[in-house]
């Protein structure tokens, strides 16, 4: 079926494959045009390449002083969910590949991630700081359902007593409860949940593999009931799209049994602004213009912004309405709640690395 190339693509993000600066040979413009039905549930496994890749190290130090994670871990690089506007879209250009199309398409996956981390967690460098998964793509992104990469990695955070934290915008989470509830119980585990939207429509086109604003509520509730702390993160904010919501989003992440709750405006660094200026064009073609000119008025006039504690808020006059309305929804909704700190005091070591766990 021929697809009008001025409309979105159902069940795909990007609408175009950008340069990657390390090719020299030039396949911008290319797109895989997708016009069969897609189930968000299972991934799209016909259309999507999954690659093997055999990393040495897992654990990455995060030293970006405005983001709240000590470490982070990534099972996966690149990302079915295809969210348009992702930061980490870019780094697949590293891998050889596309920050576009590519990034939603051909996912690596680390299928050895379980066995590095316990060697990692055997260094006698290693004192049990906190682990994020994912800092950079979702840990529970569709292939996670039948890989179980990030399954496997929590037994292995359970085993040694390590604090894990975990952001995701999927509720397969739900099936891992058995492993991050006794967990949590001892301080182990927190949840942080990202919500943007309550625009169903909106979403299948911003983000078109998560799961739906529905799920995730049911999802905080269910990690809540069993006793792990919530996060609601409300990310990215994008003026004229979905600044809308912020208040609605945080009372029903609040009356699902969040905890806390914290916000981020959208930036667009490299190509990724190129990806969504294309794909704004064809899914809001009357307000495009505006949406990109916001944008650019929250960083100094540009889409992209790399100054720390100013990227993630954004400044001027809509980044702080924005902002006021933030505190006034966390303070009656969240009580000014915050996650609990985790414990870091009962991590252990076993000297064998414990790879009977994997067999």
């Amino acid at each position: 079926m021929a697809h009008n190339k001025d409309k979105i693509i159902p069940g795909q993000g990007s609408q175009l494959n950008t340069h990657n600066r390390f090719d020299k040979l030039d396949r911008s413009g290319e797109a895989i045009y997708n016009d069969e039905p897609y189930n968000e549930d299972e991934g799209d496994k016909e259309k999507t390449q999954y690659i093997k890749i055999y990393p040495k190290t897992l654990i990455n130090k995060v030293t970006s002083p405005d983001v709240r994670m000590p470490y982070s871990a990534n099972p996966y690089q690149g990302c079915e969910h295809g969210c348009i506007y992702c930061y980490a879209r870019i780094t697949h250009n590293y891998w050889g590949y596309s920050a576009g199309v590519d990034f939603e398409r051909k996912i690596l996956y680390k299928e050895n991630a379980p066995e590095i981390l316990t060697s990692e967690f055997e260094k006698k460098s290693w004192q049990g700081e906190l682990v994020v998964l994912s800092g950079n793509t979702d840990c529970y992104q569709p292939a996670e359902k039948h890989l179980k990469i990030t399954r496997k990695m929590l037994r292995v955070f359970e085993l040694y007593n390590n604090p894990v934290g975990i952001i995701t915008k999927n509720s397969l989470v739900e099936r891992d409860i058995d492993i991050l509830a006794p967990m949590a119980e001892k301080n182990l585990a927190q949840v942080i949940i990202t919500i943007n939207s309550m625009d169903e429509s909106l979403r299948r086109k911003m983000e078109p593999r998560t799961a739906s604003a529905a799920k995730k509520f049911q999802t905080i509730r269910k990690l809540t009931d069993a006793g792990i702390p919530v996060m609601l993160m409300i990310s990215p904010i994008i003026p004229s799209i979905n600044d809308n919501h912020l208040l609605e989003i945080m009372k029903k992440g609040a009356e699902a049994g969040a905890i806390a709750v914290t916000y981020v405006m959208v930036r667009l660094n490299g190509d990724v602004a190129t990806i969504f200026k294309d794909w704004v064009q064809k899914a809001y073609p009357d307000k495009a213009e505006r949406v990109i000119h916001q944008i650019e008025s929250l960083h100094g006039g540009s889409t992209e912004d790399h100054r720390f504690s100013i990227r993630m808020r954004g400044e001027g006059n809509f980044a702080d309405i924005i902002r006021q309305q933030f505190m006034l929804g966390k303070k009656k909704y969240f009580n000014d709640g915050s996650l609990p700190e985790v414990d870091s005091s009962l991590f252990k070591r076993f000297g064998n690395g414990q790879l009977s766990l994997f067999e």
